[in-house]
């Protein structure tokens, strides 16, 4: 059975940095594409950034572009969501997420495993 487990949430001040990590377990974690998502109280999840299989195609959402970068490290089973130049609305729980397409995917509905989420709190 394929588990995601993300580590790396916690506290920070606005202008700080954090990495998030998310291992897999179980699976053939090389041939999946994966992303990130978020979801803040109260407030759908939505999409943050995603990379394709291989690591050579990424998307970021608006609100992160320039800021974030999201990396996949085969040798390791664990994908990475560097967050730069953090804001107070950052804050949410982050969510890892695993799919069997190829390029990256965007939408919440492409993804069939998931992670159970860490928090990130930016305080201003």
């Amino acid at each position: 059975q394929v588990q995601l487990v993300e580590s790396g949430g916690g506290s920070v001040q606005a202008g700080d940095s954090l990495t998030l990590s998310c291992e897999v377990n179980g699976g053939r974690f090389s041939s999946l594409a994966m992303g990130w998502f978020r979801q803040a109280p109260g407030k759908e999840r939505l999409f943050v950034a995603a990379i394709s299989w291989n690591g050579g195609s990424t998307f970021f959402a608006d609100s992160v572009k320039g800021r974030f970068t999201i990396s996949k490290d085969n040798a390791k089973n664990t994908m990475y969501l560097q967050m730069n130049s953090l804001k107070p609305e950052d804050t949410a729980v982050y969510f890892c997420a695993a799919t069997q397409h190829q390029g990256w995917a965007s939408r919440i509905s492409e993804y069939g495993l998931w992670g159970q989420g860490t928090q990130v709190t930016v305080s201003s």
